[in-house]
């Protein structure tokens, strides 16, 4: 209940900054007077809710998201376990994925849009090489900092390779893969709604892209404000997720007492 209290009460305070700065119009070396108030913002948020177009623009990111992030989990563990495993996978597949990691994805837009038939795609794509490269090195790193112990014991009990992977890497690396997957997840909404603003047609980052242009500031933080939501709640469940798949863990609360 306390840890709860203190980080509602941290939200509350810094709304309350928020419509203090504005509403006093204070401008001292940054201009508060330019951004609309909370009350502004609440106004505009109530409104977007009550339109069919907000949760068309909800649907369509939260399509893009789940779909590039699933292909990036399936692919990212999958080459994370063949690259930690084997010494010749590595040397065959690390080289040019090392080369293409330290590339932002969305820099890959103009890639993506010659690649592909439709924008659609080519942001799902996007969202997809977002999250790809964050779950690919955790699980990497997850897979190679298991004890080799482990495996020994399997190996001296006569258990096969297969035997390994299902009992020991996997179940092993699960705690690092849920780390990649939750950076994954929040580098993701930041990849896709950057690309729906420069080649979407729907989806929040347009509509917030659109409310720029038009000069509708209420409806900017509206949208930036959707876009942290929801970065949080699929984060959130992400690690949920996570914890529940690793409950023979030992959690930092049972380890204090």
């Amino acid at each position: 209940m306390r840890k709860h209290l203190l980080r509602g009460g941290s939200l509350l305070a810094a709304l309350l900054l928020w419509q203090l700065l504005t509403s006093l119009h204070v401008n001292f070396w940054l201009h508060f007077d330019r951004l609309p108030t909370v009350v502004d913002v609440a106004r505009d948020f109530g409104y977007q809710l009550q339109t069919s177009l907000y949760y068309r623009d909800l649907a369509d990111s939260l399509a893009r998201i789940l779909i590039g992030f699933a292909l990036a989990a399936f692919a990212g563990v999958a080459i994370g376990v063949a690259v930690g495993r084997s010494a010749l996978t590595g040397d065959l597949v690390s080289p040019p994925l090392e080369v293409l990691r330290p590339i932002p994805a969305i820099a890959m837009v103009p890639i993506a849009i010659l690649l592909f038939p439709s924008n659609e795609q080519g942001i799902v794509f996007i969202t997809f090489l977002a999250a790809f490269f964050p779950i690919l090195v955790s699980t990497r790193h997850a897979v190679t900092a298991l004890p080799v112990v482990w495996e020994e014991a399997v190996r001296t009990m006569g258990g096969s390779g297969r035997r390994v992977l299902w009992s020991v890497v996997l179940p092993g690396a699960l705690p690092g893969v849920f780390s990649g997957l939750s950076v994954g997840m929040g580098v993701a909404w930041i990849c896709v709604i950057s690309a729906e603003m420069i080649s979407g047609q729907y989806g929040v980052g347009y509509r917030t892209w659109q409310a720029y242009t038009v000069v509708d500031y209420p409806g900017v933080i509206v949208g930036m404000l959707t876009i942290g939501l929801l970065g949080f709640g699929s984060a959130a469940a992400v690690e949920l997720v996570g914890r529940r798949v690793t409950r023979w863990l030992p959690r930092e609360a049972e380890v204090a007492r």
